[in-house]
């Protein structure tokens, strides 16, 4: 999405910036920021929009000494994965993910045992690599993370369930957009295509 706006509009500059999701909502209010990629919206919120712009899958990040790193190519049952030490990005930094993966091994039929969380969905997968805990640690993450190559890290796909396909959403203050902005705002909407609602 970024590439093809670059490509639309290259005089315009971005800067790329990665933070919890309260940090972003006050650089937001506060005019810091012009917009932001979320995974979750916010109800509540005067002031903001949150457009979804994407609906994305949820895979399992497994360090290559997992059992199951190898020779799966069928989508696994998150069941699989009940004994394993989790990695998630905190619910701070990331509430409606964070309660969409819990809910989603609940209804797998059990409650995950979280031994690291981490402040930035980036941050999940260098545990997993590490191996951290007694036993091997693992992350569930949105599909596009498998594009950051990290060694010592697979990933795997999951059968589809509730709670494992997760919005990507565009946040923005309600008004006031710049030209610019809201140009951005109307190529997301056209990339997303029929998969997201747009806003009324």
């Amino acid at each position: 999405m970024l590439r093809t706006f670059r490509t639309v509009l290259p005089d315009v500059r971005m800067e790329l910036d990665e933070a919890g999701m309260a940090d972003l909502v006050e650089a937001l209010l506060h005019g810091r920021l012009d917009g932001a990629f979320v995974r979750s919206s916010m109800d509540g919120v005067p002031g903001l929009v949150f457009d979804a712009v994407l609906k994305e899958p949820m895979m399992v990040a497994l360090p290559v000494e997992h059992w199951l790193a190898t020779g799966h190519r069928q989508p696994l049952p998150l069941a699989d994965f009940a004994a394993e030490a989790f990695v998630l990005v905190s619910r701070r930094a990331a509430p409606g993910l964070y309660d969409a993966i819990l809910a989603a091994c609940r209804e797998a039929g059990f409650v995950p045992l979280v031994a690291h969380e981490v402040p930035r969905l980036s941050a999940a997968l260098g545990p997993v690599a590490a191996g951290l805990g007694i036993s091997l640690s693992i992350s569930i993450v949105p599909a596009s993370m498998q594009r950051m190559v990290i060694a010592g890290v697979v990933f795997r796909k999951l059968e589809i369930r509730p709670g494992l396909l997760v919005p990507l959403h565009l946040m923005l203050r309600r008004t006031g957009l710049s030209v610019t902005v809201a140009r951005f705002r109307a190529e997301a909407h056209r990339l997303a295509g029929p998969c997201c609602t747009r806003p009324a």
